[in-house]
């Protein structure tokens, strides 16, 4: 047995310290023996260590052991003091239960430092062999295994499958969970600070008090109130005398199936995860994005507020009909005594869901139960057939056949205002009935348990008020007459002459009279007040459901000036600012009274929540996310769209002219969401569908081939972080801008964190960001910058999207740096060239590296997670030694420091930077925060500055402004030029990538008023009338839009004196007689630094080149100091011919002193035709 018995599979020494470990007490006893064993000094004592990490190790630990009160957690007591209690003497034991229950004495942790976060230790490893037995052990190992299964995860750093690390969506990092770098790194500990009770949601609140509702008040029973409408009492009749009863069933059941088709869709929403309050505007929302979700829901919310007041209304009116009956009024008996119901109704509503949804609750439980007893009076009276005379005159004969023969087709007519109907204009009237099924969803975050609630609760309302509405129609249809003239005299002479009238002359009867629900009832009162309680039930539920969507809407801050309204109070969070604000809206529909005109528009607004419904069920299912597994099996991807479809038919049917104006309020809307892009992430079905179709494009693109016309310059550009050299990112985006691919390449040398790495990608998607830039952003560590840039030239890009062009910037110091980075800088060249990648350098007068000119852009402050960089005389191992000795200690500017470890274009001797010193701006947020990155992108989406303002974008080192000089050099390619000249020096043909990319930059809005004028070399002075017109010829074939064509012809004619001494100065520090070790005996390390040395053999070998080129910069001088833009073909770089120096000195001679200097060179394949 092992001197120390630790409770997890291995060996010690093979794994790094452990979160919590037992060390029985003489562990090694079998081996050697003490005479002082049995003392107190052998016994065993609980200590917590950290791991190695700091001081917050004891603390978490604790924290773990503990609740939120500083009480050990019931379920993960470690009971250490049962186990040893018969083994220990007491003294041991009271050490024990120190250390484990002293809740109150934190510091006892902090104190004792150990390789453990928990561990018993033995003070006398060598006890007396007696105290150890093979009966102590066993008895060990069995208390194991029953008494600390329950606590197995203090025993390990993983974290068991637990609902707690999974509750919270929007975090990455989960409650309980580790993170992978305390996993796989041994000196990390854990930091996490959620001191979060266990078993408690750390979105849904404390839920001790919180009145929560089931499947049957929550959702039936709202159901049931909102679809059995004034329709059940004042319309049913009238569609049975117009449509007939089989045209009835047939119109009844299209509706149903619309309603069904959308509950089905809803169902499967609702059980792909956790509902939260919300309702229709949460699963919208959370399954579409924000966009339609907003603007369904702002719609939804206007339409719930607007139809209270219908309700209100509808109320009123049946009360002023009974009102009228005993000849009882108020001011007039008309428009006025509505509004002063009205008002007071929907005050007496507002008080009683201000005081609590348990009151609502229960209002809504009596109403339902009022409204049973009248359709349940309808279904008696029926059956007990008419009382008298009177009702018999009015149409009321009881069960007939024949009446129901007659009844069973349709008979449509035309109405008094010259309407004629048919089946679509009754089924538009009806609809409305139909409505209401989203009453239970959309108190969603006040139900137990919405994912089986809504579903259960929303489908069999459905059936049971189906079920209602087809036997109400059977009904009607076998007991009442379409027409009946009420004369009771035809009735006391036996005749049937009372049913013999022509149309539209009538007073009762199905077709005429509005009244036959209540004629056919057993007691006629109950009718009324079941219409009282049908309205009062629609209105308090649209009353409730305004608020709930609105303020969930609110928390999610879509639209401007409305947060005020999220808001809530009391236990259950009540939306009282929005009941305020329904009971208002509500109000002054009310007392403005003309609702028949906006009752369509209601109908539609409801109609348009069940479109997206359905067609969220449609387009999750399409889009197939791995995320999409509702357990609700009993739906159809294609029923849901044929419901959406039907959704929109219904919308024209009601009212094409209200439809019309749905679909522009939900248009204008969203427009307003998609331009404001609020900073929220879902996981939407239109992301998951915008990676399916992104995916399915690239895979389209890798089976097209490539054509010289479909050219497009694909650019990897060696930037580092934009925002350090973003001069050369503008040229970059100038080319590629709505046309191709941009990614921009930053090397670190040496290794970095994840969470460093996530930081760098946060700060290049803010700057892409605010700068309006469509491009990506590629990191890669590397022993050194030539590896680095191996490494993203080989790997960026996936099938045809890839670069075909590496932009890189001008290395101005490459005079003075040290040799092996001018080597590597060269290098990158060659390995591009050999893997057909074109080359593009671009030289800035000013410089390209802006990081000590330029403040934080993006609220980042030094941090202790920036690398250490490599440096020339060390290796990559000496670099991990010191880093893990001196972690904490790192430090530095970033910007400095990205200058640094990304080498593309190095410039030490910046004018830029003249009289600028780094500062280290205080008071910026962490970038590691979560709190201050979300600062940061409300900051920018917030951001009302314009882009072409050069002074929003930039700023210095805190935040001060800069030159206007500054600002220009900043801008020299984003600001709009008049009148500009690019020269395009095309001495060699590669292509035609050097004639191509400054056309691409003279189309561009801010370039497009630049002229052309392009030079090249001509072959003999003789004939160099007949090539400039072979070269005109030419660019007029490629549609080159030029000003002027030169063409030089004694370009082979000897440099000038001043040249030539001019280019012995460049190159004096680097000219060696002979390169060491040329006889084949150097090391690799000499050979690097011999490829920095130029030889008189190298000089001469390339003679007529440097004179060529000394020749071409004195054309240069003459032509185009004036231009506002110079590309010239790259010299090429011949292996082991040319050495970087000497290529170096050819750049410096050709673009010193002079404007922006953009040298580029094809792959020798071409991207220019004549051909259409």
């Amino acid at each position: 047995m092992s001197d120390t018995i630790s409770f997890e599979l291995g060996s010690a020494a093979d794994r790094p310290p452990n979160r919590f470990q037992v060390n029985p007490v003489n562990g090694n006893s079998r081996k050697t023996q003490s005479s002082g064993s049995d003392g107190p000094e052998s016994g065993s004592e609980v200590v917590a260590g950290t791991g190695g990490a700091g001081e917050d190790g004891p603390h978490e630990v604790y924290r773990r052991l503990t609740n939120a009160e500083g009480e050990l957690l019931e379920d993960d007591t470690f009971d250490a003091t049962q186990m040893l209690n018969q083994h220990q003497p007491r003294q041991q034991r009271q050490s024990i239960k120190s250390s484990f229950r002293d809740k109150d004495k934190p510091s006892r942790f902090k104190d004792l430092q150990t390789t453990t976060r928990f561990q018993v230790d033995p003070q006398n490893e060598e006890s007396d062999e007696s105290n150890d037995s093979q009966e102590e052990r066993e008895l060990l190992d069995n208390e194991y295994d029953t008494k600390y299964g329950k606590s197995f995860r203090h025993f390990t750093r993983e974290a068991l499958p637990r609902l707690d690390n999974y509750r919270n969506m929007m975090s990455i990092q989960a409650a309980y969970r580790p993170t992978l770098d305390e996993l796989h790194n041994a000196t990390l500990t854990g930091k996490n600070t959620h001191s979060l009770t266990r078993n408690q949601d750390p979105e849904a609140g404390i839920m001790n008090g919180v009145l929560k509702f089931g499947w049957i008040k929550g959702v039936l029973v709202r159901c049931l109130l909102n679809i059995w409408g004034v329709m059940l009492f004042l319309r049913l009749s009238w569609v049975v005398g117009q449509a007939g009863i089989i045209e009835g069933f047939l119109l009844i059941l299209t509706t149903t199936a619309v309603t069904t088709i959308t509950a089905l869709s809803m169902s499967a929403i609702s059980t792909n995860g956790v509902i939260k309050g919300g309702g229709t505007y949460y699963m919208i929302s959370r399954s579409l994005g924000p966009e339609f979700g907003g603007s369904i829901g702002l719609i939804f919310s206007l339409a719930n507020a607007v139809a209270c007041a219908m309700y209100v209304v509808g109320f009123c009116e049946s009360m002023l009909a009974m009102m009228t009956t005993f000849e009882w009024e108020i001011v007039d008996g008309g428009v006025q005594d509505v509004r002063i119901i009205g008002c007071i109704t929907i005050l007496l509503l507002l008080i009683i869901v201000v005081v609590g949804m348990e009151w609502e609750a229960k209002a809504q439980i009596g109403l339902l139960i009022i409204l049973l007893v009248a359709i349940a009076d309808f279904v008696i009276g029926s059956f007990i057939g008419p009382k008298s005379d009177l009702e018999l005159s009015k149409g009321f004969l009881g069960y007939n056949a024949t009446l129901f023969k007659n009844n069973l087709f349709p008979d449509y007519r035309q109405e008094k205002g010259g309407v004629q109907h048919d089946f679509f204009s009754v089924f538009a009237i009806f609809f409305p009935a139909a409505t209401g099924i989203l009453a239970g969803a959309n108190i969603s975050g006040d139900l137990k348990d919405p994912q089986k609630s809504i579903p259960k609760g929303t489908i069999l309302a459905i059936v049971i008020t189906t079920g209602t509405y087809l036997i109400m129609v059977l009904q009607c249809g076998a007991t009442v007459a379409r027409d009946a003239t009420g004369n009771l005299s035809d009735v006391v002479n036996g005749s049937f002459a009372f049913l013999d009238c022509q149309p539209g002359e009538c007073s009762y009867g199905l077709q005429n009279s509005f009244q036959v629900i209540e004629l056919v009832s057993g007691f006629g009162p109950l009718i009324y007040a079941g219409c009282y309680a049908a309205t009062l039930s629609s209105a308090l539920a649209s009353l409730v459901s305004a608020p709930k969507v609105f303020q969930a809407l609110c928390k999610d801050e879509l639209y401007p000036k409305i947060v005020w309204f999220a808001k809530g109070y009391g236990k259950n969070n009540e939306p009282v600012r929005g009941y305020v604000l329904t009971f208002i809206i509500a109000s002054a529909f009310i007392l403005i009274g003309e609702l028949n005109l906006i009752a369509p528009l209601i109908s539609n607004f409801f109609l348009a929540a069940y479109m997206l419904i359905n067609f969220s069920t449609f387009h999750a299912s399409l889009a197939k996310p791995v995320g999409w597994r509702p357990t609700f099996k009993y739906f159809n991807m294609w029923l849901s769209l044929l419901g959406a479809i039907l959704c929109v038919a219904v919308m024209f049917l009601i009212s094409w002219a209200t439809a019309l104006i749905t679909f522009v309020a939900v248009l204008a809307l969203y427009l307003i969401v998609a331009y404001r892009k609020p900073d929220v992430n879902w996981g939407s079905t239109t992301q998951a569908q915008t990676y399916k179709n992104a995916l399915m494009s690239v895979q389209q693109l890798n089976n097209v081939e490539e054509h010289v016309k479909n050219y497009r310059p694909q650019i990897l550009v060696l930037s580092g972080l934009p925002n350090t050299r973003p001069v050369l990112v503008d040229l970059a985006y100038m080319l590629t801008k709505n046309l191709s691919l941009l990614v921009c390449g930053h090397v670190l040398r040496g290794s970095s964190s994840q969470k460093y790495r996530t930081n760098l990608q946060e700060r290049a998607s803010n700057w892409f960001r605010k700068h309006r830039v469509k491009g990506f952003y590629a990191l890669v560590d590397g022993e050194d910058f030539e590896s680095g840039t191996r490494a993203l030239m080989q790997a960026t890009g996936i099938g045809k999207l890839k670069p075909n062009i590496i932009l890189m910037g001008y290395k101005t110091d490459w005079q003075t740096c040290d040799r092996k980075e001018l080597v590597q800088y060269f290098n990158v060249m060659h390995k591009a060239l050999d893997m057909y990648l074109s080359v593009a350098i671009l030289r800035a007068p000013q410089g390209l590296d802006c990081s000590l000119l330029l403040g934080s852009q993006d609220g980042w402050k030094p941090s202790s997670e920036v690398p250490r960089t490599l440096q020339p005389n060390e290796s990559s191992g000496d670099l991990q030694a010191v880093d893990n000795n001196a972690r904490n200690a790192l430090g530095g500017s970033i910007d400095s420091l990205s200058r640094n470890v990304s080498q593309a274009s190095s410039t030490s001797d910046l004018s830029f930077i003249a009289g600028n010193q780094a500062k280290d701006v205080s008071g910026m947020p962490d970038p590691l925060d979560t709190k201050s990155a979300n600062l940061v992108n409300n900051s920018l989406r917030k951001s009302k500055l314009k882009h072409d303002d050069p002074a929003s974008l930039y700023k210095g080192p805190g935040g001060t402004e800069l030159p206007k000089e500054v600002l220009s050099d900043l801008t020299l390619f984003t600001r709009k030029r008049s009148h500009a000249v690019i020269d395009v020096w095309w001495l060699y043909d590669d292509g035609g990538l050097t004639l191509l990319l400054p056309y691409i930059i003279s189309t561009r809005r801010t370039w497009q008023t630049c002229k052309l004028r392009v030079y090249a070399l001509a072959n003999k002075k003789a004939e160099l009338e007949f090539e400039q017109r072979s070269m005109a010829s030419l660019l007029s074939k490629f549609r080159i839009d030029y000003s002027d064509l030169t063409l030089i012809p004694d370009i082979t004619k000897k440099p000038l004196e001043s040249s030539t001494q001019f280019f012995n100065e460049l190159i004096k520090d680097f000219v060696v007689a002979e390169k060491e070790g040329e006889n084949g005996s150097s090391s690799r390390a000499t050979l690097n630094e011999d490829e920095a040395l130029i030889t008189d053999d190298d000089m001469l070998a390339v003679q007529d080149k440097t004179n060529r080129y000394l020749r071409l910069r004195e054309y240069l001088r003459e032509q185009s100091t004036k231009s506002d833009l110079v590309v010239m073909t790259l010299p090429m770089p011949r292996k082991n011919i040319v050495s970087a120096p000497l290529y170096m000195a050819w750049l410096e001679s050709l673009s010193r002193d002079m404007p922006p200097f953009l040298f580029v060179r094809g792959n020798q394949t071409s991207v220019l035709t004549f051909y259409s």
